[in-house]
């Protein structure tokens, strides 16, 4: 079962979402049924939301499921995903949407990345998260609330190195090697990070040169999580400036998963992409 909050909440709102096709009613017959506004019951089957364990029970009551374990099973899981990540703590200095995305990141078998104008969060070294998190601040930001977010990227780094590490693939566009951040020690210590990182089996590290010319990504970055159960489709996280964006249309997730095929194959491999990084030091 999953272990993030954020992904039960999500499994669970499959779960009653599919249990109400197959009873063949709509979401704003089971809400006025229940007196909820049809927002409430959007957010709960999208996962938006945790939902009270005897909510699901009347939902279920509703949908005339019987099956004891099944109940059973959506009861707990509703139970436990109303438990609190250990990211939580922190949400104050979260973008909006951007806890859903640790939540879902935290429970992911697989991260294929895109990125054009930073080192990835996961690959970041301290002082380069620090001069990242700094400048986007632009000084408008407590000291104090800057920690926490340096603290956090740098706790999201141990899903790399766990038992069970998550499997990561990284494309990187050149601009984001020839980018001063932090100035020229901080950047020396972040490509060598880079190249060590890189060896790791669980890590594939490509560098998009500008000699590729023009891509199917022109138009922004964007990252694609996958997960161990069937039962968790993939979704596409995309970063705004205050903002993050959750996709979970299959459609939507085919065209970018094509559209990080075709990047992957107009980068240096990762022999390559460790060359070129070394070359720039």
């Amino acid at each position: 079962m999953s272990t993030s909050p954020t992904a039960r909440r999500r499994r669970l709102g499959h779960e009653l979402r599919r249990l109400r096709e197959a009873a063949q009613l709509r979401a704003d017959e089971v809400a006025a049924r229940l007196h909820w506004s049809a927002t409430k019951m959007s957010r709960i089957e999208t996962g938006q939301v945790s939902v009270h364990h005897g909510d699901v029970s009347d939902l279920l009551d509703i949908y005339e499921v019987s099956d004891e374990n099944l109940r059973a099973e959506l009861g707990d899981m509703a139970r436990q995903s109303r438990l609190k990540g250990w990211w939580h703590r922190h949400r104050d200095t979260f973008k909006r949407g951007f806890d859903s995305y640790i939540g879902l990141e935290n429970d992911a078998r697989g991260l294929r990345t895109y990125q054009s104008q930073v080192v990835p969060g996961l690959l970041q070294t301290e002082a380069y998260a620090r001069a990242v998190i700094c400048a986007i601040a632009a000084g408008q930001t407590p000291a104090d609330i800057l920690d926490k977010k340096i603290a956090v990227r740098l706790s999201r780094q141990e899903l790399l190195i766990r038992t069970d590490p998550l499997t990561l693939h990284v494309i990187l566009d050149e601009a984001v090697l020839r980018r001063d951040v932090g100035g020229a020690e901080t950047m020396a210590e972040q490509r060598d990070a880079l190249i060590s990182m890189g060896k790791l089996p669980n890590i594939t590290l490509q560098v998009l040169p500008f000699s590729a010319g023009a891509h199917a990504a022109l138009d922004g970055e964007f990252s694609i999580l996958e997960f161990p159960d069937s039962k968790d489709p993939d979704v596409v996280y995309l970063e705004q400036k205050t903002s993050g964006l959750v996709l979970e249309d299959p459609s939507e997730l085919d065209c970018y998963s094509m559209m990080f095929t075709r990047l992957s194959a107009q980068a240096l491999d990762s022999d390559q992409s460790a060359a070129f990084i070394a070359s720039l030091t």
